[in-house]
């Protein structure tokens, strides 16, 4: 039997008891001689360090021009899709260097549109000067469907970024063709599982076996229709919104790209077909630096799952045996978004899975190349990601400083939970942690701005640079309301680097790219990716954080081929594109705005 998470429903089925699995220790992956342990790291903060507050965040959301709002068609049935969207994301839809913003929306259920205007996706263009434009209309994405989530990449290798959404029945995919999308999905075989119950979630695009061209990981959620929705209730009296518990879960989907046009399901075939999964999140990352990625999936109330690539088109599930399965007592918790980097800069990688409400974030980091450990309370964690319900969540340095910080977006899935548990908010703030010593954060997330004091019921969260200044803002998305754009103002001195890659061949994004960066002694390193977070998509632009250093001593590219390209003594606060056939491209430098406050409205 598995132990229930916390899920504060009362339900109608019982759940069964955990079993806990202790992983063992294998081969050490690949590090830096001399390179610290987790469990051997001084937390020691200098006390300086946590008063300091090198950032704040300006919500920029209307005088950018986003005038979007999220439907979710609740009617007062309380249908469960209605709790769980939305997503959205940053892509070059035009190719003009500039990350435009995509929203998914939901759509007024059958019989209850009352003759209302259809909510429908929307795409802002990037205008270069701050704001954007709503081109939805223009651009053939005035779709309506019960969209969830969303994954950008060139899947045909034609030059253009395409659009994968997925949502509550057909998922679609959205070919652009010089700025001009048209629905592809039915002829491509990616629509999902052909039921009209199928529900899925986040979704990944990845070359999983190395053959040049990309394939696509959907997760998906449970069956659940209309005619199968359940009672639940929080009182005994009132219903609620229900938990996945007392569904069937829907197993993930993997699609190969079979010629740049048609796709097959190879779920079976490759090992990745489970119904036990109810999964809502999806992470690549190569765990054991073999040139093959491999995928974290979250899972709601299930055990986590971890794909080991197997180099020959297969996966094997090492959750349980690398430690990621379950929290440290064996319970399987109810699992959102995730995400995965090298959180030390020590070349051992960390998971981050945003949890439910009375579930803190949950932060594995790697000790051998397949096993994890859990540090969550370690690296201070627990306390202040207790009582929030984390969706979308991400590892990035938004002060510049070299080291990765976590954010996380966050709002509970019940409007009335209030009235059962005081110290619990439907609407609620979103977290900002800073990683200020290896493995150890402080909570920050009251010290930068407006944007992370107002509560807002928060679900989706990516990053990109849209205002070209070096730093990374923050684009969240709510659920029945509208999303926040967050302009990160960075007001200490700090110095960066941005690094976009071209791929050559079919895979002109070059996913799967290791980028390598080197500067004053500190190594850090990045994936060119897709996926992480929670139904959300971040730019596929790699920046690192310099602090004080000026130059680039090092840059190594491992591309998806398995070339290595080094470049050396590099000036700082650039962002080079550099392609996989020639080099560096271009080298746009960009003047940092003055370190003060006067930006912050």
């Amino acid at each position: 039997m598995t132990v229930m998470s916390s899920w504060p429903l009362l339900v109608l089925v019982a759940a069964p008891a955990a079993v806990l699995v202790i992983g063992c220790s294998r081969e050490p992956v690949g590090q830096p001689a001399g390179s610290p342990s987790y469990a051997a790291v001084d937390y020691t903060v200098p006390e300086a360090g946590e008063e300091t507050v090198p950032l704040a965040f300006a919500d920029v959301t209307s005088e950018a021009g986003i005038a979007f709002r999220h439907e979710n068609g609740a009617f007062g049935q309380k249908w469960m899709p209605e709790s769980m969207g939305s997503g959205g994301g940053w892509f070059d839809y035009d190719g003009d260097e500039a990350p435009d913003i995509l929203l998914i929306n939901g759509c007024y259920w059958p019989g209850h549109e009352a003759g209302r205007r259809a909510p429908t996706l929307a795409l802002y263009r990037n205008n270069g000067d701050g704001t954007f434009r709503d081109v939805t209309a223009d651009t053939g994405l005035g779709l309506v469907l019960y969209g969830m989530g969303c994954t950008m990449a060139d899947y045909d290798g034609d030059g253009d970024c395409d659009v994968y959404v997925t949502a509550v029945g057909p998922n679609r995919l959205l070919r652009n063709d010089d700025g001009h999308f048209a629905d592809v999905s039915e002829e491509a075989g990616v629509s999902g599982s052909g039921a009209e119950d199928s529900w899925s979630a986040s979704a990944a695009w990845l070359d999983v076996d190395n053959d040049g061209r990309l394939d696509l990981f959907v997760t998906n959620y449970v069956k659940w229709s209309p005619e199968t929705d359940l009672f639940t209730t929080l009182d005994g009296v009132n219903k609620t919104y229900a938990t996945p518990q007392q569904y069937e879960g829907e197993s993930c989907r993997l699609y190969r790209n079979v010629d740049g046009h048609r796709f097959e399901d190879i779920s079976e075939r490759a090992g990745v077909f489970n119904r036990e999964g109810k999964s809502l999140g999806v992470a690549v990352a190569d765990f054991n630096d073999d040139g093959w990625f491999d995928l974290v999936v979250s899972n709601d109330t299930q055990p986590n799952f971890l794909y080991l690539n197997q180099g020959d088109g297969t996966f094997e599930d090492i959750g349980l045996l690398a430690g990621i399965a379950y929290d440290e007592t064996g319970r399987a918790r109810a699992g959102m978004g995730v995400d995965v980097a090298d959180l030390a800069n020590d070349g051992r990688l960390a998971v981050a899975i945003g949890n439910f409400s009375r579930e803190p974030i949950s932060l594995f980091c790697q000790e051998t190349a397949d096993f994890f450990k859990d540090i969550t309370g370690r690296a201070r964690l627990t306390r202040d990601s207790l009582l929030p319900l984390t969706f979308g969540l991400v590892l990035s340095d938004v002060d510049l400083d070299g080291r990765l910080d976590l954010v996380a977006a966050n709002g509970h899935i019940e409007p009335e939970i209030n009235r059962v548990q005081k110290d619990v908010t439907h609407a609620q703030s979103p977290l900002l942690f800073r990683q200020v010593s290896p493995g150890r954060f402080v909570d920050l997330s009251g010290k930068v701005g407006q944007g992370f004091a107002e509560p807002i019921v928060g679900r989706g969260l990516a990053y990109a640079d849209y205002d070209a200044d070096g730093d990374l803002d923050l684009l969240i998305t709510t659920n029945s309301g509208s999303p926040k754009l967050l302009r990160n103002d960075v007001l200490v001195p700090s110095n960066w680097a941005r690094i976009k890659v071209r791929g050559a061949g079919a895979n002109t994004d070059a996913l799967g790219a290791k980028i390598v960066l080197q500067a004053g002694g500190q190594t850090q390193q990045r994936w060119v990716r897709t996926g992480s977070s929670y139904l959300s998509q971040s730019e596929l632009a790699a920046t690192f954080g310099l602090g004080s250093h000026t130059t680039i001593d090092r840059l190594e590219i491992r591309w998806p081929v398995g070339r290595t390209d080094v470049l050396e003594n590099l000036p700082a606060n650039r962002t080079y594109t550099i392609s996989e056939a020639g080099g560096i491209v271009h080298a746009a430098q960009a003047e940092r705005p003055a370190f003060s406050s006067a930006r912050i409205p």
